[in-house]
């Protein structure tokens, strides 16, 4: 197969990127990145000269572009998205206009081209948020996003299923819990609280660091899109998440131990505005339909991530310094 690739130089791009040639040797991949400031061409550059690996800066909102790229292409996975809660606060216009319309965009070419493969990445955010009771996200949660970056999420899942029922377009959709791993750019949580350590700062916990999230490794939550794109039924969502429910404080506390440091290198800071309680996903539909399920513990996962951002400190010293 020959994939489209959007996004592919950003955190879990360019590990599915890495995954995807390491495990289908056989595929070429095209990667449609605009390199924004998440995006790092040097996640790639052992790849770089590959002969079925070719890389195109440029706009998913460029439709002439798109259009020319999806030409013959078999395959589309869309990664490409502002995903950052906090700047989606502070400014909205870039997440709409990525998330929803770089999204149409993209669909359209699929469908004036063929009827191409679209698989399309979301996240667990959508549901918006669950109380300590509440049972976890599944297919079937409504949606309820609670930010804006949430919601331009959500505008685009709708997009892509109706693309499907209108038009037809074999879609797939996974929702995911938080991400860590190796490449993460040093702004979320875990490579911000790893790497402000290894600098001797302190750590900013949002108000009483309650929150719960439920943490998958980016190379489990990869493999589960392999599962979707190969065995997954078309027009279906699937989420994947790692069954690792943490709260922000229990997270923090273990990697102040993993790293040898105490609580004294917490800061808490004042609250984001409209911070979702708790997400958690029930992942049963992808491992009873496709036989996937996260295999990697959280904890052997930290640990892996704390020594590859302390083994590549040039990679995000330079980002944290721009």
């Amino acid at each position: 197969m020959k994939l489209l690739i959007t996004g592919g130089a950003g955190f879990i791009g360019s590990n599915f990127i890495h995954y995807w040639l390491k495990n289908h040797s056989d595929d070429a991949i095209v990667n449609l990145d605009l390199l924004t400031y998440a995006g790092n061409l040097e996640n790639l550059k052992d790849i770089e000269n590959q002969a079925n690996y070719k890389f195109v800066k440029g706009d998913i909102c460029d439709a002439t572009l798109v259009n020319e790229l999806v030409k013959d292409i078999d395959l589309i996975v869309h990664f490409a998205a502002e995903s950052h809660v906090d700047r989606s606060i502070k400014n909205s216009a870039d997440f709409i206009k990525t998330n929803v319309e770089g999204t149409r965009v993209l669909l359209e070419a699929a469908k004036n081209n063929g009827n191409i493969r679209f698989h399309h990445i979301s996240t667990d955010e959508v549901y918006g948020s669950l109380s300590l009771e509440d049972p976890k996200f599944n297919e079937k949660t409504p949606y309820d996003p609670r930010s804006p970056y949430s919601a331009s999420k959500a505008s685009s899942d709708h997009l892509v299923r109706a693309y499907y029922h209108t038009h037809g377009l074999p879609i797939t959709i996974s929702n995911c819990s938080n991400n860590y791993g190796p490449l993460q750019f040093p702004e979320k949580l875990i490579p911000l609280f790893i790497t402000n350590l290894l600098e001797g700062k302190s750590v900013p916990v949002y108000g009483s660091g309650k929150n719960i999230r439920d943490w998958i490794h980016v190379d489990d939550h990869n493999r589960g899109v392999d599962f979707i794109i190969r065995s997954g039924k078309i027009g279906e969502t699937y989420c994947l998440g790692g069954n690792s429910e943490y709260t922000n404080l229990e997270i923090t506390k273990l990697i102040l131990e993993l790293t040898g440091n105490g609580e004294d290198k917490i800061a808490y800071v004042g609250d984001r505005l409209g911070h979702d309680l708790r997400y958690a996903i029930d992942f049963n539909k992808a491992k009873n339909d496709l036989g996937w399920e996260p295999q990697i513990s959280f904890l052997d996962g930290l640990k892996s991530t704390i020594k590859w951002y302390t083994d590549n400190q040039d990679w995000w010293k330079k980002l944290k310094n721009n």
